[in-house]
């Protein structure tokens, strides 16, 4: 079959799926509809993960409500310099979902080892761009420690980009101020 453009012009105006068949004549027509679904796809797949990682924090699995850890915030945030102890396994345990998170932010395998250290307070975040889909995301109750580096995680193997990890407040407890 050969695109016409006077048969197009008769019917202007009508719906565009009448026009689907002929798209496969145009020089492109393929590649065109191919590229619309990879975006469409990869739409869906950012969408799934949002409302996955929004409905998160709600899902409490096999865990009872009073088993989550309550910890009362402290009246002044942690801040660069003050000294914390990591809390126990079981303490930060008890403060996770079933897929490894407190408010959305991810416990991963390779803090496991810090666990019970005393480490010091390098940073407070307050945003940081994700990188899955390069949005600035504002957050709180988020820090970095002096010197704790993720060095590769069991899955991917060994990495030297260095990055700082996540600690949430929760996982932190203060045993000394910052000298000032």
């Amino acid at each position: 079959m050969k695109y016409n453009a006077d048969s197009s012009a008769s019917h202007l105006g009508k719906c565009q799926i009448h026009d689907i068949p002929n798209i496969s004549v145009f020089p492109g027509g393929i590649e065109r509809i191919l590229l619309f679904a990879k975006r469409i796809r990869r739409f869906a797949k950012r969408r799934y993960r949002y409302l996955l990682n929004m409905f998160s924090g709600l899902q409490l699995g096999n865990k009872a409500l009073e088993e989550i850890n309550t910890t009362v915030l402290p009246a002044v945030p942690l801040q660069a310099g003050d000294l914390v102890r990591v809390k126990s396994r079981e303490e930060i345990q008890r403060s996770l979902n079933d897929w490894n998170q407190t408010q959305k932010c991810s416990f991963m395998e390779e803090m496991w080892q810090y666990c019970g250290t005393t480490q010091q307070i390098f940073k407070r975040v307050e945003k940081f761009i994700d990188e899955r889909d390069y949005i600035m995301k504002k957050c709180n109750g988020i820090y970095l420690l002096d010197g704790v580096f993720c060095n590769g995680t069991v899955d991917f193997g060994r990495c030297d980009r260095s990055c700082l990890l996540f600690w949430r407040e929760e996982w932190l407890e203060r045993i000394g101020c910052a000298a000032n």
